[in-house]
């Protein structure tokens, strides 16, 4: 896609601080990190979200974060990390070129977890078989 910015970093037309590439993917740091050391990793192939990405680039994706977030970790001396996707707006997908985010955390960082919600009584059954029906195979 010619006006996306993930593209145009892939193709080298906009600087970035790369920490990895391969045949399919390419990986660099957040210009805006929620910690140092926050990484994108980025199937070449341009897809939109999760949902328009191929079969093998969600691969690539996956296994060249493995690669990558241990790297995070041991380069930054994280206790742990988040792996994150927004798709679409409403989830806070800013760049509409799929990609998921590496994110080193640290024991005393201040970033909490999503608050919880409870279903009411039978309202989790109701949810479990509208999903299901919308499974397609």
């Amino acid at each position: 896609m010619q006006d996306c910015i993930f593209c145009k970093i892939i193709k080298g037309e906009i600087p970035s601080s790369k920490v990895y590439e391969d045949k399919h993917v390419f990986a660099f740091l957040d210009i805006a990190p929620v910690n140092k050391g926050h990484v994108l990793v980025v199937p070449k192939n341009h897809s939109l979200d999760f949902s328009d990405m191929a079969d093998e680039d969600i691969k690539a994706v996956f296994v060249a974060a493995k690669k990558i977030a241990n790297a995070v970790m041991k380069g930054t001396g994280a206790q742990g990390y988040n792996l994150g996707m927004n798709n679409k707006k409403a989830a806070g997908q800013l760049v509409m070129h799929s990609h998921l985010h590496i994110i080193p955390r640290f024991d005393d960082d201040g970033l909490k977890h999503w608050p919880a919600k409870k279903y009411t009584e039978g309202e989790a059954e109701k949810v479990k078989d509208v999903i299901i029906k919308q499974i397609s195979i």
